[in-house]
C-alpha cells in the first residue's frame, strides 16, 4: 500500500468494512510497492503504472486503478521559470510513473530536451537545484511555497491527450494465488467512497486539511476506476514512454 491520501479510499473496507483482516497490509512508497511486488515481499501492491512495464509477470486487478481525468493536485511541476523554458528537473525519489509522464510531456509536447535527477521531496530545496521540482502525493498536496510557475500534470495530460491519466493500480505477481482478490478490492474501495464524509472527517487533521478539501480532492481530483477510456489513456501512455526512452517496450495489460 502506498501511504497517500489518495490511496485511503482504496482500503477503507480493508480498514472498516467486510474486507477487515483478510488481508496483512504494510505501507510504504509508491516506488516500495512496486519494488516489494517485483522482489515477492509482497503479492499484490498499488504499483506506479510505468512499473508494468518493467516487471514482468504481473496481473492487474479489474475495474480500480487512481487516476485523473481533470487536474489532480497531488502530482505538480513546481518551476523557477516558465515550462517552455525548462532544462533541469528536480524530481521525487519516491516517483516512477509522474517521473515517465513529465518527461512525456516535456519531450513530447513541449518539445524540451530536460536532465533530471532524483531528490528527497523538499520542493524548496529542489528548486534551488534545478529549474523545476516534480512533486508527488501529499508534500504536493501541502504545498503553498513561492514557486512562480505550477503545472498539475494530470490536467497537462488531459489537455494534450483528452484522455484520462492512470498513476497506479493493484497488480499481482502471476504466481499468486489472486483470482479472489478482485471482488474485495473493488468492494473496499466502493465502500470507502460510500462513506467518504466518515473517511474525511477523520483524515482531514492528519492532513491539515478540511474535511470538504478532503472529499473534493477524493471525489473529483481522483477517479478510482480503470474503464475503457483509461484503458486507451494507459495505451498511449506506454508507447510514449517506449518512444522517449523510459521503456524499452509495450506490454499489454493482463487482468485477473
Amino acid at each position: 500500500m502506498v501511504q497517500y491520501l489518495n490511496t485511503v479510499p482504496l482500503i477503507w473496507g480493508m480498514l472498516r468494512g467486510e474486507q477487515q483482516c483478510k488481508y496483512e497490509l504494510a505501507f510504504t512508497t509508491p516506488a516500495g510497492c512496486a519494488d516489494a511486488v517485483r522482489d515477492g515481499e509482497a503479492d499484490i501492491g498499488i504499483i506506479p503504472s510505468i512499473e508494468y512495464q518493467r516487471i514482468p509477470g504481473l496481473r492487474v486487478v479489474t475495474g480500480v486503478s487512481i487516476a485523473s481525468n481533470r487536474e489532480v493536485k497531488s502530482v505538480l511541476l513546481l518551476s523557477n521559470v516558465p515550462v517552455e523554458s525548462v532544462r533541469t528537473v528536480a524530481a521525487d525519489n519516491s516517483s516512477r510513473t509522474s517521473v515517465a509522464l513529465a518527461r512525456i510531456l516535456l519531450e513530447k509536447f513541449y518539445l524540451r530536451q530536460v536532465e533530471m535527477t532524483a531528490a528527497d521531496p523538499e520542493p524548496d530545496e529542489m528548486l534551488k537545484r534545478a529549474d523545476s521540482a516534480l512533486v508527488i502525493g501529499d508534500p504536493a498536496l501541502a504545498y503553498r511555497g513561492p514557486a512562480p510557475h505550477t503545472y498539475d500534470l494530470a490536467a497537462e495530460w488531459k489537455k494534450f491527450t483528452g484522455l484520462p491519466f492512470v498513476f497506479a493500480f493493484w497488480a499481482g505477481r502471476e504466481d499468486a494465488t489472486l483470482e479472489d482478490v478482485g471482488r474485495d478490492f473493488r468492494e473496499s474501495r466502493d465502500y470507502g467512497l460510500a462513506h467518504i464524509d466518515e473517511l474525511a472527517r477523520e483524515c482531514a487533521p492528519k492532513y491539515k486539511m478540511t474535511p470538504e478539501e478532503v472529499k473534493i480532492y477524493l471525489t473529483q481530483n481522483i477517479d478510482y476506476n480503470l474503464s475503457g477510456s483509461h484503458r486507451h489513456g494507459l495505451d498511449l501512455f506506454y508507447r510514449l514512454a517506449r518512444e522517449v526512452g523510459v521503456t524499452s517496450e509495450v506490454r499489454d495489460l493482463v487482468f485477473i
